[in-house]
């Protein structure tokens, strides 16, 4: 006989395979495995038939049998988890429904403590991640501690839209040009003219669009903006919502994070990346019949 969906016998631990669909059900979908619909219960199958094996196969390897799981360790494992629950009533009462019992969930967090500290023995033989591992990493992946260059700007728009003729094109680029003029003699007024005469939303907070990275406005914008030096204002520039100003209020460069900044950040990185490779070649001699 076997479990509903599943390959694993009824007879083989039926009660751990439980918490295993619990877990992956609570993983996964924030959910109890008997509130999960259709696809996402078979989701969780093909889950906790996986974490299922491979935990039997760690706890049937040498590396697990000298291992010993304290119950006071056991009890704020089961503590963890009441936690989460309105009262202990509430928890029993889930425990029950998932096919569990305290003792069970006992016996299934002394395996879970096992597994875990099986695969903390079997990373302690990982390679030391080296001063040089780090530098090599950070030389060549220099993108990743960078900042692009990025622009504090604010615009002012005067749409176009031919059905009506204060906005005819020929109207429009006019009434651009008379505010082009006002904001050159006065580039300090820049905000309050924006509120004035824009006829973008953002009018109401002085014409501000924010800090920018390059490729975030309309391409003519774009381009206008980035060659512009801080503090300027530009010429009339079209895109296909209208006419615009733009005013370059602050230029913030591309910066890359030193070394020596993000030092820690990259040996914890390569750090857990040879845990996780010293890992899986274990796992895999484990599945091929090698158990060292």
């Amino acid at each position: 006989m076997t479990l509903p969906g599943s390959r694993i016998s009824s007879d083989d631990l039926s009660s751990i395979y439980a918490y295993h669909l619990l877990r992956c059900a609570v993983e996964k979908y924030q959910k109890s495995f008997q509130d999960l619909d259709q696809k996402q219960h078979d989701d969780v199958i093909r889950r906790a038939e996986k974490s299922y094996a491979l935990e039997s196969l760690v706890l049937s390897s040498v590396q697990a049998r000298d291992i010993m799981i304290p119950e006071d360790e056991i009890s704020r494992s089961v503590n963890e988890i009441a936690s989460r629950y309105e009262n202990e009533m509430a928890f029993v009462e889930d425990l029950e429904r998932n096919q569990l019992d305290m003792d069970i969930l006992r016996q299934v967090l002394k395996r879970e403590l096992i597994f875990n500290a099986v695969m903390e023995k079997v990373a302690s033989h990982s390679l030391i991640t080296s001063d040089i591992d780090i530098r090599v990493f950070y030389e060549l992946h220099r993108d990743q501690f960078s900042s692009p260059e990025t622009r504090v700007a604010s615009h002012i728009l005067v749409t176009v839209n031919p059905e009506y003729q204060e906005n005819t094109r020929e109207e429009a680029f006019a009434r651009i040009g008379k505010i082009a003029s006002k904001v050159r003699k006065s580039p300090n007024r820049f905000s309050s003219l924006a509120r004035k005469y824009s006829e973008c939303p953002t009018a109401m907070e002085g014409g501000s669009l924010g800090t920018i990275q390059r490729g975030t406005l309309y391409p003519e914008l774009d381009m206008e903006l980035f060659s512009m030096k801080q503090g300027q204002v530009s010429d009339v520039v079209e895109s296909e919502m209208g006419f615009h100003l733009l005013y370059c209020e602050k230029i913030h460069k591309e910066k890359t994070a030193p070394l020596s900044r993000v030092y820690d950040k990259i040996r914890q990185n390569l750090d857990g990346r040879n845990r996780r490779t010293c890992q899986k070649a274990w796992i895999k001699k484990l599945q091929g019949g090698s158990d060292s």
